[in-house]
């Protein structure tokens, strides 16, 4: 018998998002791949989550989940787990199913692994593949009998498509304590923002603490800007108030895959490093030729970033005209 995992897709704007689709591809590859998609569009999207990979699919078109943080989606997939015994849950990591996680783990007893870039399913139970510190891969699994959870980094799998396969849809009515209902969304803020997003841009120019003072970082936006890139930023020069969280790349920011990334005034600590390595290109600007970024790039360009930077924006702008 194949092993049997759930994924809960993640809706937004009533489309499944894109971390909750490659989770579901892998689930597939891995055994049978069973999606749960809660929220008032659930009806509409269930039927396509079979050409990702599910092929059954579990719905409830409820609001309630739209409405109320986390806290439903909880006791609906604990329900479910009253009924069914899956091998296990898979999710990608995000701020919502990272919270969900962490209450189902307690709830039920299931044991959680977190930060996962690959993981098999044998005979023996769940393998995980887990980063430790940057440098070190370690092996994690769950000794328990029983479902257990892993989450999994940000852009560690593909979209895979399914052609021809069409999801068996069930749909599920449960019903909502008063408890599931004491945190609601009041209002979602929509930060505006030009361009690709991080996540998903093709380009991204990141700068460091080598930019000086925050003024600086307008070369690194001009040069994203004259790219078609996206922006990024280090935890160092966000945590000095730079920047918001939402520029940072690295182990406790966004995982980034560009084609390019350039990282300008960047050392290389291997918790940025660990955000960005898998990109396909990598162009390092930094005075210090001693630095650790210049171990991963493909071009390295020993230097002030704060002077080239413009210079390779006013480059790039007159090539183009």
């Amino acid at each position: 018998m194949p092993h049997t995992i759930w994924v809960l897709v993640e809706l937004e704007d009533g489309a499944p998002v894109r971390s909750s689709l490659e989770v579901l591809g892998k689930a597939a590859k891995l055994g049978r791949a069973e999606a749960i998609v809660l929220g008032s569009a659930a009806a509409e999207v269930a039927p396509i989550l079979g050409q990702y990979g599910a092929e059954k699919v579990y719905v409830h078109a409820d609001a309630t989940y739209d409405n109320y943080l986390t806290l439903p989606a909880v006791e609906t997939v604990s329900a479910l787990l009253q009924q069914h015994q899956p091998s296990l849950i898979l999710l990608p990591t995000t701020y919502d199913l990272r919270d969900i996680a962490a209450r189902l783990n307690i709830r039920n007893n299931l044991g959680l692994i977190t930060d996962a870039t690959d993981l098999m399913l044998d005979a023996d139970g769940i393998k995980a593949t887990v980063p430790w510190g940057g440098e070190t891969i370690v092996t994690a699994t769950l000794t328990q009998r029983g479902p257990g959870i892993v989450l999994t980094r940000p852009k560690a799998f593909a979209v895979e498509q399914f052609e021809g396969r069409n999801a068996e849809i069930e749909h599920i009515n449960p019903s909502f304590s008063s408890a599931a209902r004491t945190i609601k969304i009041l209002e979602t803020v929509v930060v505006k923002s030009e361009g690709p997003a991080l996540e998903d841009a093709a380009v991204v120019v990141s700068g460091g603490r080598g930019l000086g003072k925050a003024e600086n970082f307008q070369y690194v936006e001009d040069l994203a800007a004259v790219l078609d890139g996206a922006p990024g930023a280090t935890r160092a020069i966000v945590d000095a108030g730079w920047l918001p969280y939402s520029y940072q790349v690295g182990q406790t920011g966004k995982t980034v895959k560009p084609t390019l990334y350039v990282a300008a005034g960047i050392s290389g600590a291997i918790q940025h490093l660990a955000g960005m390595k898998g990109s396909k290109y990598i162009v390092a600007i930094n005075k210090d030729e001693h630095a650790p970024i210049f171990s991963i790039a493909d071009l390295g360009v020993i230097g002030d970033a704060v002077t080239i930077l413009p210079q390779l924006t006013n480059e790039i702008k007159r090539r183009k005209a």
